[in-house]
Order: C-alpha cells, then structure tokens, then sequence
C-alpha cells in the first residue's frame, strides 16, 4: 500500500477493514485499523487529511470508544511533530472536538486544552488562555493522578493571576486543600483496591507534591500581595520554609526567614500574629540573623520602641529586602511605622490607667493630632479599649465591664465575706470554748 503512493488508496482500503472490524465488534482490529490510517497521514505529512480523517472516524455509526480513545493518544504523539503554530492549533482543535463531551478521554482533552493555553500564552493572549483553562473542572476527573490535577489548578490559578483576576484566582485556589500536600506518598499506593478506578501516572513534566506545594504558595503570595495581608504572607512563607529541600539549605531558608520576620513585624497585632511571633523567636535557625531576632525580641519585649532608631538601624535592609524579593509593597514602610506605633500604644495601655494626650504623644514621638488618630483607629478595629476625654485632654484605659461581669464580681465578692465571717465565729467560739475550760480548772 505505501508503495502505490496513492494515500486516498490506502486509507480507503484501510477504512474498508476497519468498518468490518467495528460491525464485527473487533475492538483490537478496529484500534489497529485507525491507528494505522493516522500512521499513514502522519508518514505522508498530511496534516489536512489527518484532522479530516479523526473527525470522520470519530463520527462513524456504533464508533467504539477504545477505537477514539487510541486514536486520540496517537494523534496527540503528533502535536509535537507539526511544522508550524497554525497546523499544531488546527490539530489541537480537531482533537478537542473529537474529545470533547466524552468521559472516557476527558484526561486527553485536559492535557490538549493545557497545551494549546500554553500556545496562546506564548502569543500574548493571556485573558484567552486563562478562559480555556477554566473551561476544565478537573477536580472531577478519577482517573487522573492527584498531582496532575493540583498542577492542572494551579496553571488556572496562575493565569487568572497574570490577568489581574484576583476573585476567580481565589475560587480556583480553594479547590485544593493545602492539607493535601502533608499526605504520605508512601501509604497512598497501597490504596487501591480490585473494583477501583485505575489511576493514571502523571505525564514526566508535571512536578512531585513537595514541588507543587511550594509552586502553590508562591501563588497565594502573589494573590495575598494585591491585597497587603501581610499576615497571610508570612504564613504562605513559614509553610515554604517547612519544606525539606528549602530547611536543609541554608542559601534558600535564610532569605524565607527573612521574608517571615519583615512580614511578622508589618502584621497587625492579633493572637494569631503573636503566635507566630513567639514560635518565630523560638526557632534555632533565627540566630543565623541576629539582627532579625533583635527585631522580633523588640515587639515581644513591652518597652516603648524608638521609631527613628529603629528606622535608622533597619532602613537598609529594609530596602534591599524591597528591591531585590520585590515582595514589600509601595505602602510597606508606612505600615511598619503604624505597627511600631500600634506597639507602643499597647505597651503604654499596660502601664496606664490614665494618660495626657500630650504625654502620650511624646512617648509616641508624633504630634497630638497624629497620637488621636492612631488611637482612635485602634478602638475602632477593637485592638484596644479606651475613652478619651478631649476637654480635658486624657486618656483613659480601663477596661468597661459588662453587667454580668459586675454581678459576678459583687458575688465573689459577698461570697468571699461570708467565708471571713464564718471563720471569725468559728475562731471566737473556739476562744471561748477554751477559756470557759480554763476557769472550770
């Protein structure tokens, strides 16, 4: 046949057997069959009468799907071969049209839909490439492998990202857990059972689980820094850190430790922000940065912190941290000079009942006006209970109790002169118990 060098000769004959292969119910002769007539276009170059013949192959009556699955696996062997951009599109979008609506080549139509994003990326047709991709919920796919499917949604991820569509970057990032990436691989195979749906392997490009939970955090980085959630970041780092290729060497852990720290200092006050502050403190490896757990120990430590000098101590690494990670935003250093001053209003609430606005704002090293403000946002966003009295000018710390509270104080307390009480009788009895037996002596 490929001697005749008659192509339509060929695939006519090869057409007619796998016609009678697929009446007959011949599944192996039939998979044979429309292999061998995209063998025959691929040999020839034919790259027209190829996605000529997988659309009508694919239509024919009573169509098998192992003949449609094998023929699409062939055909997709091909993409890479193509001889220009045009020709891998238009064969892409035959295979997709092929495949698409059918579960039992739903992985292919996932991998086909990846590649050709990745052609329209390359193009500069970002918003389009992120569009395909959302087309696939692969999270429903069984038969795909576990990593393939978190690559898969991160890709999605990562597009909405370079799109600037932060909301669906959002959505798509919840469809993985981030619990997912501390599962045992080891006690993961043992799993299936007879009866179960057999799990493909993930093609050799996509990366392990170690690799794609580091890509997974990176990607919530860029998604928490649109939104400056410092304390988000520094989290998405410490789970980096924790990383065993990352703690085993010291030139990848040692700027994440950086990163921890700046991030822990630019988060607002909260029990989950100390938490980290003080399980921080604690690491071994913080000793490697002196100055960091300098830093850290400052906002532990309840002493009023000198802006100015601390500015004038950090200002350079503060800057090389912006220019070189390039993950310190524009408004970083004002929000670091609020959190210093944020600080030192809570050291000064623990330490006063009652304060001058003036006194308060020499300790804060800012004007009046300026000490007001940052107080009064502190109450609004309930980080701290006081009471100012602007006529007078003072500050007032105490706490307000609620009624309950003042009912259950006056009770403990009634309680606590009952029992004062009933030890007085209890010792003027004895008294007299004692004298009474002294005189009878």
């Amino acid at each position: 046949m490929a001697n005749s060098g008659n192509l339509d000769a060929a695939i006519e004959q090869l057409l007619n057997v796998e016609k009678q292969m697929r009446l007959a119910g011949e599944v192996a002769g039939t998979r044979k069959a429309v292999t061998d007539i995209l063998q025959l276009c691929f040999d020839a170059r034919a790259w027209k009468t190829l996605n000529d013949q997988i659309v009508v192959l694919s239509k024919r009556r009573g169509q098998l799907k192992q003949a449609v699955t094998a023929m699409v696996q062939q055909a997709m062997q091909y993409i890479d071969e193509t001889p220009d951009v045009e020709t891998r599109i238009e064969l892409i979008k035959t295979l997709n049209s092929v495949s698409a609506g059918k579960i039992y080549v739903e992985i292919e139509r996932a991998r086909l839909i990846k590649k050709l994003a990745k052609i329209k990326e390359e193009q500069g047709h970002i918003a389009e490439a992120a569009d395909l991709m959302q087309e696939v919920a692969v999270e429903t796919f069984g038969a795909m492998a576990k990593t393939e499917k978190i690559a898969f949604i991160l890709e999605q991820v990562r597009l909405c990202l370079d799109r600037q569509d932060y909301v669906r970057a959002q959505i798509l990032s919840r469809k993985i857990s981030p619990r997912v990436f501390d599962a045992d691989a080891s006690k993961e195979k043992k799993k299936p059972k007879e009866g179960d749906n057999v799990v493909e392997e993930p093609p050799a490009d996509i990366p392990s689980l170690l690799e794609l939970k580091q890509i997974y955090y990176e990607l919530m980085i860029r998604y928490y820094s649109y939104n400056n959630d410092y304390l988000e970041i520094c989290r998405c780092y410490k789970a980096i850190y924790e990383i065993p290729s990352v703690k085993e060497n010291p030139t990848k852990w040692i700027p994440i430790l950086r990163k921890i720290c700046w991030y822990l200092v630019l988060s607002p006050h909260d029990p989950m922000q100390s938490s980290l502050l003080n399980s921080t403190l604690e690491d071994k490896n913080l000793s490697e940065i002196p100055n960091f757990k300098l830093l850290l120990k400052q906002l532990v430590t309840m002493e009023v912190i000198q802006w100015t000098t601390l500015w004038d101590t950090y200002k350079n690494e503060f800057e090389n941290e912006k220019a070189t990670g390039k993950s310190l935003g524009e408004k970083a250093a004002e929000d670091l000079k609020q959190r210093i001053i944020e600080h030192n209003i809570l050291v000064v609430s623990k330490y006063y009942a009652r304060i001058t606005l003036k006194r308060l704002a020499e300790l804060l090293c800012l004007t009046v006006q300026e000490a007001e403000k940052h107080l009064s946002d502190m109450v609004v966003s309930k980080a701290l209970v006081a009471k100012i009295d602007r006529p007078l000018g003072i500050v007032c710390f105490q706490v307000a109790k609620d009624s309950n509270d003042i009912l259950n104080s006056w009770a403990t307390n009634l309680e606590k002169l009952l029992d004062l009480v009933e030890k007085s009788c209890h010792q003027i009895h004895k008294e007299t118990m004692v004298h009474k037996a002294a005189l009878k002596v």
